[in-house]
């Protein structure tokens, strides 16, 4: 190292004495050459050239020992840091050097440790092992021992008994499984008398709870509505100019007005409760208004049918409120409303689907099942009864539909779907729901047979006669003795109706069972319609 930093020592004189020459001899020559261009100058200036080259010479000695002992200085620096650097690099070297041959003399040591163990284990394995095979060779001693002393007892019982293993070993099994079989006989009648006993008891008490609890007025629903009017003057502007009122009322509402000799009433007779309620409350307005004519009755009865659509929706809002029912889809609203103007054999479906879901709670809560579930299912069990005309099939089939359309619980769903056992029932729940929907039909008075085969058989009239092409109303007024068909007067002609009308007698003959007969009416009008402004 000390011999490299001479050679760089002697190497920056060397430059720098050199360059101080060069310098010092280029300022010589041109001084040398400025006093050669005039021999005067050269003369006259001699003296003091010859003295400025000696400053001159002693200036560049000077700079150059100056330049080199400023050059000496940088190169010792860097000398002394890189001699710092590498004795630090070469401790740390000499560090990780010294800690990997501790590690590796600790790992040495422990592998040499383990292999000790190792070789402690083979030989208490190898010992194991020999005690192992020595205990097996005893064992089958032993059980060849065993095996023959067996053999011959076998052979002894066999000879004493009479019998060999198998027909003893058949013996007692066959002894056991009737012992078995009696007592289980025994225990099963006994747990089957008094699961009966329990439930019908249980059965009984949460019934008869839950019907003391929620019992309720019936009243059979007729299928009129009296009128009361103020005079009997009244009936003649009711029936109009050769009776056009009371047509075109009986046309638009699909309900039969009777004008008899009742005084200071009329009678309104339908099937259907919700086109009753309509015709009583545009022919109250009527009155009321006093302007009473074809145009007019049209207009009322629309506006009455839009009204009592919104009532419809109102009424299952607070039927939901008051049963504590939340989060219906508004179509299911609107069907639980609907069942106010809706009758089975003769009763209210809407009381008796609020009578069911009470019954239902009621039932689950002594059963400790969820009662707002039953509840819910309970009101919603009958809404199948309520839906579009078109569609075809069980009303609790209809139900269950319409309950998975609009996102009902499956509980829920399945209940409705069950309580006529059109499909299998899955939870406790349906099977309250069916008792439920039983005990609510079957209270004295809650239902009349006869009632509902009218009203299905007018409805049946009705969808005969709607089952024609053209055809926009029908109607089953007279008690189901008329049907009244309306039809689109572009469509059919004079000629098409008079021929629906045949055709629709024939399908009634065919299709329905009816007493006494069926006056078949088509009407076909053309309305022409203009405004003014």
């Amino acid at each position: 190292m000390t011999s490299w930093m001479q050679i760089g020592l002697e190497l920056v004189l060397a430059l720098v004495g050199g360059a101080a020459l060069g310098w010092w001899r280029g300022t010589l020559a041109e001084r040398t050459r400025l006093l050669t261009q005039t021999d005067g100058e050269v003369l006259t200036r001699r003296t003091q050239a010859e003295a400025d080259a000696q400053r001159l010479g002693e200036e560049a000695e000077r700079d150059a020992k100056a330049l080199k002992r400023e050059k000496l200085i940088e190169v010792r620096d860097e000398w002394f840091a890189k001699k710092q650097a590498f004795e630090s690099e070469s401790a740390e070297t000499r560090t990780r050097l010294t800690e990997r041959e501790k590690a590796i003399q600790s790992r040495e040591a422990e592998l040499t440790e383990r292999s000790e163990a190792l070789s402690r284990r083979d030989r208490q394995v190898q010992r194991i092992e020999q005690e192992t095979a020595e205990r097996s060779r005893q064992a089958d001693a032993r059980l060849e021992t065993l095996q023959r002393q067996e053999a011959e007892g076998l052979d002894r019982l066999e000879r004493i008994s009479g019998l060999t293993a198998e027909q003893a070993r058949q013996q007692l099994i066959d002894g056991i499984t009737d012992e078995a079989t009696a007592q289980a006989t025994a225990l099963v009648k006994d747990i089957r008398d008094q699961a009966k006993l329990t439930a019908n008891r249980e059965a009984k008490r949460i019934v008869v709870q839950a019907i003391q609890r929620t019992a309720v007025d019936h009243s059979a629903e007729n299928t009129v509505s009296v009128l009361n009017i103020q005079s009997d003057e009244m009936k003649g502007r009711i029936i109009g100019r050769e009776g056009r009122n009371i047509r075109a009322f009986e046309a638009a509402t699909g309900i039969d007005v009777i004008v008899d000799d009742t005084p200071e009433a009329v009678i309104l007779s339908g099937f259907d409760p919700f086109r009753r309620e309509v015709a009583r409350v545009a022919l109250s307005r009527l009155i009321a208004d006093g302007r009473i004519h074809p145009a007019r009755i049209e207009e009322v009865v629309e506006r009455a049918r839009k009204e009592l659509e919104d009532e419809v929706l109102a009424t299952g809002e607070q039927t939901a409120v008051e049963l504590g029912i939340h989060g219906l889809h508004p179509e299911i609203v609107r069907l639980v409303g609907r069942m106010k103007y809706r009758t089975s054999y003769g009763q209210n479906l809407l009381k008796h689907s609020i009578e069911v879901a009470l019954l239902s709670g009621l039932m689950a809560a002594e059963l400790r099942l969820d009662g707002k579930m039953a509840k819910r299912a309970g009101l919603l069990h009958d809404m199948g009864k309520v839906a579009d005309r078109e569609v075809e099939g069980p009303h609790a089939i209809l139900g269950y539909e319409i309950a998975k359309r609009y996102k009902e619980h499956p509980v829920v769903a399945n209940a409705i779907g069950a309580h006529h056992e059109e499909m299998e029932m899955e939870t406790p729940i349906a099977v309250l729901i069916q008792a439920a929907d039983a005990i609510s039909g079957a209270r004295p008075g809650a239902r009349r047979e006869s009632l509902d085969n009218y009203v299905k058989r007018l409805e049946k009239l009705e969808a005969v006669a709607s089952s024609f092409p053209g055809v926009t109303k029908t109607y089953a007024i007279q008690a189901g003795r008329e049907v009244r068909v309306l039809v689109e007067h572009d469509k059919v002609n004079d000629g098409r109706a008079e021929q629906m009308a045949g055709e629709i007698a024939t399908k009634i003959h065919d299709e329905l069972d009816y007493p006494g007969q069926i006056k078949v009416t088509v009407i076909r009008e053309y309305r022409a319609v203009a405004l003014a402004r």
